[in-house]
């Protein structure tokens, strides 16, 4: 089985040197599978165990284990090359819905000025020019879009400094820009895991209940019932003090490699609204003016070719157009159609988020308030509050070096300790 990538990336982030701790409050993973995860890292990539005078264990790793664990998986070589492939392929199908609608409008209206033109052919050579003009200029909406002041806009467009191209903002327009809240869940318990390490492992559940979504009402709130999946996760102990309160204890979270200093943390866990585009408001407008000329194009062609014979008589082009018209016809009320849901939808959704977030931070504000009794509560967990940082000082066992070394090394280090002592 491949290691996991959340740990390979907690592993390179905090120095090739950790502690299960370490891990968990980097990633908010799982105590259970942070160890396990670890045990597999080192086994696989050549790391080494460090154990200390007390049992703790410190995982160190070479600080290339990224070639030594691509060298030995296939499967992690191919994870790189389909990620490099699919981000190309992804590439590609944004770009082609606007593709597709520059196309399908060029379509469009090319087929409805030959479809014009031959209707045209057919009447009196006198008034074939007034009617061509005419029925020309009966459709001027259809093509303002292209104008020559196109270059303007995209000059403009520069000045906004918006990264993406006209392309790109198309399926922006359709699509939006994916989820900003993927990575909430992994979010939420790396800050409830930094909340335990800066309260140095005991905490109370109303200093977790700020990253919490639904913490209950009546007595699953009463009885902190919402603090079982922290003490799930992260290996908790409820402690109760002698006037019955209860404050929770993390020991596996205390262990850490490396000093680490108190980490700066919001006082909640907020929720990023949803947008309809990142696009720039004049890309939203070209790409919305656009899909209205396809679909009202769309609409004047299909009157066009109302009557099937037009089609067959001009050939060409124009039959083409004729064959996949309901394909262009639902392009284009999708093109609309799929925003126009959107746009509601995201509105809804964001409300949701909007009463998430103020629940949550009515909950920080009322610990920042917190009363006697609160306080009293916070300062009993402050008894059970530790940290221990393993140095090399407090080793007893390395995997780095022989054993019959590590014993001679540690005899001399015995022999100068009880030296100390006696003098």
């Amino acid at each position: 089985m491949a290691p996991n990538p959340t740990i390979m990336q907690a592993v390179e982030q905090l120095g090739y040197r950790v502690t299960v701790g370490d891990v968990v409050t980097q990633a908010g993973l799982n105590v259970v599978q942070a160890n396990q995860g670890l045990l597999t890292l080192a086994s696989d990539a050549g790391g080494h165990l460090q154990v200390s005078d007390t049992g703790d264990i410190i995982y160190l790793f070479p600080k290339n284990f990224r070639s030594i664990l691509r060298n030995k998986y296939l499967q992690l070589r191919l994870q790189e090359w389909w990620k490099k492939i699919w981000g190309i392929l992804f590439y590609l199908i944004r770009i082609s819905f606007g593709i597709f609608l520059i196309a399908s409008i060029a379509l469009i209206t090319i087929s409805i000025i030959l479809i014009i033109s031959a209707l045209n052919s057919d009447r009196d050579s006198d008034n074939r020019g007034g009617n061509f003009s005419g029925g020309f200029f009966y459709f001027p909406d259809l093509f303002w879009y292209l104008s020559p002041d196109y270059e303007s806009r995209q000059r403009e467009r520069r000045r906004e400094k918006n990264d993406l191209n006209f392309f790109e903002a198309v399926f922006s327009f359709l699509f939006g820009d994916g989820n900003p809240n993927t990575k909430l869940e992994e979010r939420r318990w790396q800050e409830i895991a930094t909340v335990i390490r800066n309260n140095r492992g005991a905490v109370v559940a109303e200093q977790m209940a700020p990253y919490l979504d639904d913490i209950g009402e009546g007595s699953a709130k009463e009885y902190e019932d919402y603090m079982l999946p922290v003490l799930t996760r992260f290996n908790g102990q409820p402690k109760v003090s002698p006037e019955g309160e209860i404050v929770y204890y993390f020991p596996e979270l205390l262990l850490s490699a490396a000093k680490k200093y108190h980490q700066p943390l919001s006082a909640y866990l907020e929720e990023f609204p949803w947008r309809f585009s990142v696009a720039s408001s004049g890309q939203i407008m070209l790409s919305a003016g656009l899909g209205i000329a396809n679909f009202v194009g769309a609409l004047v062609l299909g009157s066009l070719l109302r009557d099937g014979t037009v089609a067959a008589q001009i050939g060409g082009l124009v039959a083409f157009a004729h064959g996949i018209y309901w394909l262009l016809l639902g392009y284009g009320t999708g093109f609309l159609v799929v925003p126009l849901i959107r746009y509601f939808w995201i509105q809804w959704r964001n409300s949701k988020i909007v009463q998430r977030n103020g629940d949550r931070l009515s909950r920080a504000r009322q610990l920042t308030n917190s009363d006697s009794a609160l306080q009293q509560k916070i300062a009993y967990a402050q008894q059970f509050a530790a940290e221990k940082v393993l140095g090399d000082e407090d080793l007893v066992y390395s995997t780095e070096t022989d054993l019959l070394e590590q014993e001679v090394e540690r005899s001399q280090q015995i022999d100068a300790e009880w030296q100390k002592r006696l003098e």
